[in-house]
């Protein structure tokens, strides 16, 4: 399990690169099933709503040691084992927040890549911190549930 990141020119983005020991499907599975998500991604159990397809919208209850915080959001493209792209609303902001997750199988094993652009540098840290953690869980997710 390794981790790369790449600071882009182009504002205040980050890309996160990891390659997880599980197949593409079993990662993909994580990512769109409610009750696996919920498992590792921080969520209250039966607080996560999902209707992968362009367009549909997803919801989830985050529980952090700060408490518990509804998120809500929608697919803006959605490719099969391949390709998440997720819209998230964020409090005073007109437009969603943009996070896109690419998968490529390579043996078995399947390389993620996340990526997201920001307003602000402050938004970026904390947005790459979250993600790091997302991946570190589910990492240790899948390495539980092979």
């Amino acid at each position: 399990m390794s981790t790369e990141r790449t600071t882009t020119d182009d504002g205040f983005s980050y890309h996160l690169t990891r390659t997880l020991d599980a197949p593409v499907g079993r990662v993909w599975q994580a990512w769109t099933t409610p009750d696996r998500y919920a498992r590792w991604a921080y969520a209250a159990p039966g607080s996560v709503e999902m209707d992968v397809r362009p367009g549909g919208v997803w919801k989830a209850t985050m529980v952090t040691p700060g408490g518990e915080f509804p998120l809500t959001g929608s697919y803006l493209e959605v490719a099969g084992n391949r390709l998440l792209v997720v819209g998230m609303d964020m409090p005073g902001r007109p437009e969603p927040s943009v996070m896109a997750v690419e998968l490529d199988e390579d043996g078995g094993r399947t390389r993620i890549a996340l990526r997201q652009t920001c307003d602000t540098a402050e938004e970026r840290d904390m947005a790459e911190q979250g993600s790091t953690m997302l991946l570190d869980s589910l990492t240790a997710f899948l390495a539980e549930d092979a």
